[in-house]
């Protein structure tokens, strides 16, 4: 996301003195990519690549310079200063408009695969959308991947116990927009708690009382998934939720991060 919508601006100050140190200390002529990871406001260096990387035609787009070509023009001997003054670059530029570059995964195409993601790369493609918000633009970039956010109807609502307690306030602004939260028990009673109605979904099909939750996916009674893990795997319970969700083109998301950032969604799109 481009301006950063997360971080706070003493991280931002401390990952712009540590590319330049770095760039410095490396001797880098030109494009250089850093991956860093900000844990508690601290950051840390992951990897230091002297290249572009997929993400400097992105940057180009949305702050309207190219950066390739400066970069280039400087790998060739000209005044980094002189050609960034021909394009009016005083100072980073930051865009008025916000804009994300999101992952297609191709997860349609491999039947029964759960869909966690870990460190390795499962994305085969990207998108990106520009809009005046944060949560126009990321409504935008799921439109674009093939997957449209909902604006009413039924949502799941479970998560892993770390997650309980941080999960309520995303409930909440979910039964705000007029959604009906389905949840399993665990989850259920932390809502429940914090005065959220909900309504109770059974793990397993040999459980009474509750509906079965793999039937509300397969008859397609959810429209919307929140399920950040607690087991791995297309042979778990969990993963094969996921894995029918996938298949019914069901909206899933299972990070917090991902949630906060589709409620600010679907918020933006109610209100067009």
């Amino acid at each position: 996301v481009l301006p950063p919508f997360s971080l706070g601006q003493v991280v931002i100050e401390d990952i712009f003195r540590s590319t330049k140190r770095l760039a410095k200390r490396l001797q880098v002529c030109g494009a250089m990519n850093v991956q860093y990871a900000v844990h508690n406001r601290t950051v840390y260096v992951l990897e230091v690549n002297p290249r572009a990387s997929r993400t400097l035609p992105f940057v180009a787009k949305a702050t309207g310079i190219p950066w390739a070509g400066i970069a280039t023009r400087v790998m060739l001997g000209e005044s980094l200063q002189k050609v960034l003054a021909e394009y009016g670059v005083e100072k980073t530029p930051y865009p008025a408009h916000t804009a994300i570059k999101a992952p297609v995964f191709p997860f349609s195409k491999f039947p029964g695969v759960d869909v966690i993601l870990g460190p390795e790369m499962r994305s085969t493609g990207e998108v990106m959308a520009i809009a005046p918000t944060f949560g126009q633009a990321f409504a935008k970039a799921q439109i674009a991947t093939g997957l449209s956010l909902p604006t009413s109807g039924n949502v799941l609502v479970s998560v892993c116990d770390p997650d309980k307690p941080r999960i309520v306030s995303i409930a909440r602004d979910l039964h705000d927009l007029g959604f009906q939260i389905f949840s399993t028990v665990g989850t259920r009673n932390v809502l429940e708690e914090a005065g959220i109605a909900t309504t109770p979904v059974s793990k397993s099909q040999d459980t009474g009382g509750a509906p079965f939750l793999l039937d509300l996916i397969l008859n397609g009674t959810l429209h919307l998934l929140i399920n950040t893990p607690i087991r791995t795997g297309p042979a778990s319970a969990e993963g094969r939720w996921r894995a029918a969700a996938t298949a019914k083109k069901i909206p899933l998301i299972t990070t917090l991060a991902g949630a906060r950032a589709a409620v600010s969604a679907i918020r933006s799109l109610s209100k067009s």
